[in-house]
């Protein structure tokens, strides 16, 4: 049977369908104060009213310098809420879920005056991907400034939970800070940090610990590394067993982000990461968001038939399409409900 439009549970969180709208960085904050503005109520709810089941916002700083740029995303203090809810109560309507992704960027922040990062190890990117073409070379975090950053995460997600937010995602992968600190490459640490998945391990447990009982928490992860060097699988895997211990309830599968790619080097074909994503879902017995050129609505459906993730995530292809999946339920069912405004063109 096919199942990208049948409905999906955990804990509390129901959603309509099996497909998920990934965090994309829109880069439009407009006063550099980490509100969203017109531009992100209307790249959200267009997506709600196209079918998606579930939307998790784009990355969004903990704390101003912990944004990629100064045109990001931020929920560090009470003021930015009620933009938040804004969205949130108009997502709803349209019978869509919606979390927020919280990150700190780390060695990767473009606009800070001085990154940190568990380790001062600078980071190489390809110059175009930069606003700069630079970055500047991070700092080493004191121990006591890591558990600050800690705080931030438990407090951000404190205003979700306010906002309305029907569940929450920790960036733990593409190189921003919980993926530097569980990264034998970059963190070189000798003090409890330097134990690879105390950081995010802490984080979790912060974070779980002002969360309701029943909204599931979503660790964004890079399953592998592709400098030279980096780690594989095997090591993925083992932390996030432990980050499934301190409660993480889904697992949300991708690849790299750490630097410039080595020898080993991301396919970028359709499903080319969806291989991780069984991995750990045979692993750790847990719900896993697969993503990585799923934008093909049969490739989509069939990485939910052949039971390789339970959600599909769609990030070009919802860029392109806002309507993308009303457009993909139509393709696989040959039939779909709009609302009644579109009846006339989508049927």
């Amino acid at each position: 049977m096919s199942k990208i439009q049948t409905s999906f549970s955990v804990k509390d969180l129901n959603l309509k369908n099996r497909i998920v709208m990934p965090p994309m960085c829109q880069f439009s904050v407009d006063k550099e104060d980490g509100v969203p503005n017109d531009w992100h109520f209307v790249h959200y709810v267009s997506r709600a009213i196209g079918g998606t089941g579930l939307i998790i916002m784009e990355m969004t700083g903990v704390e101003p310098d912990g944004r990629i740029t100064n045109q990001d995303l931020g929920l560090w203090n009470d003021s930015q809420i009620p933009s938040y809810k804004k969205i949130i109560e108009e997502v709803h309507k349209f019978d869509c879920k919606i979390g927020i992704q919280i990150a700190h960027a780390g060695r990767k922040a473009e606009d800070a005056s001085q990154p940190v990062g568990p380790s001062n190890i600078p980071v190489e990117v390809i110059p175009e991907e930069t606003k700069n073409g630079v970055l500047t070379p991070p700092r080493s975090l004191e121990t006591k400034e890591i558990k600050r950053i800690i705080l931030s995460f438990k407090e951000a997600a404190e205003r979700a939970i306010k906002a309305g937010f029907d569940t929450i995602e920790l960036h733990g992968a593409h190189g921003y800070l919980i993926h530097q600190f569980m990264s034998p490459s970059i963190n070189n640490r000798t003090d409890e940090f330097g134990n690879l998945s105390k950081f995010g391990v802490e984080i979790i447990k912060a974070v779980k610990s002002v969360m309701p009982e029943g909204m599931p928490l979503i660790m964004r992860i890079s399953a592998i590394e592709y400098i030279d060097g980096g780690y594989d699988l095997e090591h993925s895997l083992k932390i996030a067993e432990e980050f499934k211990t301190a409660g993480v309830d889904i697992f949300h599968i991708s690849t790299g982000g750490e630097g410039l790619p080595g020898k080993r080097k991301p396919l970028n074909t359709p499903g080319y990461q969806t291989p991780f994503a069984r991995k750990f879902k045979e692993h750790l017995n847990l719900p896993v968001i697969a993503v990585g050129r799923l934008e093909n609505p049969q490739i989509a459906e069939s990485v939910l038939s052949n039971e390789d993730a339970d959600l599909v995530a769609v990030a070009r292809g919802m860029l392109n399409d806002p309507y993308w999946a009303m457009h993909a339920i139509k393709e696989i069912y040959k039939e779909v409900k709009p609302p009644k405004q579109y009846k006339r063109a989508i049927r």
